[in-house]
């Protein structure tokens, strides 16, 4: 660990997977896939910091609109090392704008199925859209 750093500026993983809600599983597979960067102790234990609850809870809400981990990580890679609530707010709206995007590409797919016709006979889907 970082000297003159006390040791309640991190968490452990089950710490950390507590305080944002995920299971201490997804916190490693998470680590595994660069998401979270976890410091490691003289005794190989992981230690995570205080801003790593923030990011774990974002890593959620971006699965819940259907981001892809790779996805997530490239919303992560847009970040700065030390995020600000502006960096935070545009990654909000980035957010927002893909839900929303989803939304309306469901909508459409929810009016090819009521349209009448048969599953088989509908058109591709534009790839685009």
């Amino acid at each position: 660990m970082t000297a003159g750093v006390t040791e309640q500026a991190y968490l452990s993983v089950g710490d950390l997977a507590r305080a944002s809600g995920v299971a201490p599983s997804a916190v490693r597979f998470y680590e595994a896939h660069g998401l979270l960067t976890g410091e490691r102790t003289a005794g190989n234990q992981r230690r995570f910091r205080e801003p790593d609850i923030c990011r774990t809870k974002i890593i959620r809400v971006a699965q819940r609109v259907g981001l892809s981990i790779a996805e997530v990580g490239e919303l992560f890679a847009e970040l700065p090392a030390e995020p600000e609530l502006a960096d935070w707010q545009r990654l909000t709206v980035r957010l927002m704008t893909e839900a929303n995007q989803r939304i309306q590409q469901l909508q459409r797919v929810l009016a090819d199925i009521a349209s009448g016709e048969k599953l088989c006979e509908l058109p591709p889907a534009d790839p685009d859209s």
